[in-house]
């Protein structure tokens, strides 16, 4: 049944005309660097082919910008406006009245009864039609009945009305139009609960459908129903979530099973699939969650407590040590005069112990091992908020970076949409000042915009690196200088990025006049931006493998794949990352028929007169 219910979404996907926003998928994603051959990827690059045709990309920027949008767009998820949520309800009603031969009603009844699942409601109806009404309410015949009355007791208030105004649902029992509209408005007010009502007589469970709904209850109480029935679409249905930006309507319709969890609403927030929380890959949501609970918990404020306070030896409250005298007062009621170091009495010091600013008996009680434990209490206490505050300083500054990086993403875009829509972007003012200063048309300023969208992604996965490498095991030596070796790599190089578009561009946003060495800076940050996405597909690659290029005795294994584009070198900064590589110590492999030569450490094409790599500043 799982499968038909998939395929039922699937077929739901190709019926309806609905705009689709696409995200990664489960290699071709924002990182296009996935091999179509099946090779293993590496983190050693040998493939003079791969920088020829990358910087082929650089000289047509504008004519293949498109295809490098739709190969990075591929469909995995669907947004839905509620407009598109009503209709896809409608479908699934219509599809399962038609395929049973009962009414729109009572098919919604189904359908909510199982979740909205079209291939369910099928199976189990078929598997046995009786058990399936019964458990539903939806009765074949009436339990009581009165073919001739012209009046009849209302079940609730006990008074007797003309037929006309009476009602009843499937089972017969009559209620008056009054008691229904008040046991609607009831059940309506108490919550989603109303989407299954059942019939008021206790010992009846005859469903109440739509069409009593629509016929007894007033405007507002319609107006709820209609909302909890949208919504239940959603909310049962485990293909199908809402985005959970605060004040964003939209839905987002997921294939399950199709790779990555990130998606991208319409109103621009990019969320994980699977735990709701932002998208932070290439981190698990295990690890998510950790470093969100360790964020917002108290524990970080106990530690702080402990490393930088000390409890008053009488009525034990943390007093934190504000001057440099060792005499320590604690506030009213207590009042009692300490010594800092040893939490004696002031009492019993004097000069003989030292002075203001030493205690001879701390010293010799610490020689003699006395303080040994809450010593190394406080020491790893001040330890581990020390790293923690290393790893979170740069989490947070990565995410304001971020922040401030879609900020100036949306001045080049014309109207505020997701960043997987830039491919459908206009030119905005900016872009248009530029063109006009540079004398260069619109379409060939797509490389700045490409440009600004890879920091804001390379931004959000340096942010959640340092999570990884706050929970990375400290015993794992090899795996930590690796990572930090590919941490390292990337974050360089996408700092050196950073300071292109948010810089330099500026020279030539500035200009009087159009500047002759305005295309070395299109190839420059163009390919600053290719060398980048190597950088971080190596690193992404790497997390998202838990590291197992590094193998038990601490080196890196890695192959080679002629199709990987990348910027790892192995050698690393400060001997960091023992990683072999079978890269050629052949410079003429990196020749290419144009005379341009590749560089080792960042794969940037230079020409054939240099002899120093004019992205990474490497000597060739």
């Amino acid at each position: 049944m799982e499968s038909e219910d998939e395929l039922d979404m699937q077929d739901a996907h190709d019926d309806d005309d609905q705009d689709v926003v696409s995200v990664d998928n489960d290699e071709d994603d924002f990182y296009s660097g996935g091999d179509d051959d099946g090779t293993t990827n590496t983190f050693a690059f040998d493939s003079d082919d791969a920088d020829v045709a990358d910087y082929e990309f650089i000289d047509n920027a504008s004519d293949d910008s498109d295809d490098i949008a739709s190969h990075r767009h591929q469909q995995n998820y669907t947004i839905l406006s509620e407009m598109d949520i009503h209709q896809r309800q409608e479908d699934d009603i219509m599809r399962v009245a038609t395929v049973l031969s009962i009414t729109k009603v009572a098919a919604s009844i189904l359908l909510r009864y199982h979740n909205w699942s079209v291939s369910k409601v099928h199976d189990e109806w078929f598997a046995d039609e009786e058990k399936v009404r019964r458990a539903v309410g939806l009765l074949e015949r009436p339990v009581v009945e009165y073919p001739n009355a012209r009046e009849l007791t209302c079940g609730i208030c006990f008074d007797t009305y003309p037929c006309d105004r009476i009602q009843a649902v499937a089972c017969g029992h009559p209620f008056c139009n009054s008691c229904w509209a008040g046991y609607i408005s009831t059940s309506i007010n108490d919550g989603p609960g109303c989407l299954m009502l059942r019939c008021p007589d206790p010992s009846c469970a005859a469903a109440v459908g739509q069409d009593m709904i629509n016929m007894l209850a007033s405007n507002e109480d319609k107006e709820k129903y209609s909302r909890y029935f949208i919504r239940s679409y959603i909310e049962d249905n485990r293909k199908t979530k809402w985005c959970p930006a605060p004040g964003c309507d939209y839905a987002v319709d997921f294939i399950v099973g199709s790779g990555t969890y990130d998606v991208t609403c319409r109103c621009s927030y990019s969320f994980c699939w699977s735990c709701t929380e932002e998208a932070h890959r290439p981190v698990d949501c295990g690890t998510v969650a950790k470093w969100i609970l360790k964020n917002s918990a108290e524990s970080e404020n106990m530690n702080w407590i402990l490393a930088n306070s000390k409890p008053c030896p009488k009525c034990k409250r943390p007093i934190e040590k504000n001057q440099g005298c060792m005499h320590i007062t604690c506030t009213p009621p207590c009042k009692f005069e300490f010594c800092w170091l040893c939490l004696g009495a002031w009492s019993d010091h004097g000069e003989r112990t030292g002075g203001f600013y030493a205690c001879n008996r701390y010293e010799t009680a610490k020689q003699e091992g006395v303080y040994d434990e809450a010593e190394k209490r406080r020491e790893m206490a001040k330890n581990s908020l020390e790293r923690y505050t290393h790893y979170y300083e740069r989490w947070a500054t990565n995410q304001s970076s971020r922040q401030k990086a879609l900020a100036d993403l949306q001045q080049m875009q014309a109207v505020h949409v997701s960043e997987n829509d830039y491919h459908r972007l206009l030119a905005s003012e900016l872009l248009e000042k530029l063109s006009d200063i540079q004398c260069q048309p619109v379409s060939q300023l797509k490389f700045i915009t490409e440009a600004w969208l890879q920091i804001v992604e390379c931004r959000r996965v340096l942010k959640w690196t340092y999570a990884y490498g706050y929970y990375l095991p400290e015993h794992e030596h090899a795996k930590r200088q690796f990572f930090e070796y590919l941490q390292g790599e990337a974050e360089s190089g996408l700092e050196r990025l950073h300071q292109c578009a948010e810089k330099e561009l500026q020279v030539y946003l500035n200009a009087e006049g159009p500047l002759k060495d305005f295309n070395e800076f299109r190839t420059k940050l163009a390919g600053l931006t290719s060398v980048t996405r190597n950088y971080f597909e190596n690193l992404v690659r790497a997390l998202e493998n838990g590291l197992s290029d590094v193998d038990s005795q601490g080196t890196c294994s890695v192959t080679t794949s002629s199709k990987n584009l990348g910027g790892g070198s192995s050698k690393g900064r400060g001997g960091r990352g023992k990683g072999t590589t079978s890269r050629s110590s052949s410079s003429n492999r990196n020749i290419d028929d144009a005379g341009r030569w590749s560089c080792e450490h960042c794969t940037f094409s230079n020409v054939k007169s240099t002899s120093i790599c004019l992205m990474c500043h490497q000597r060739r």
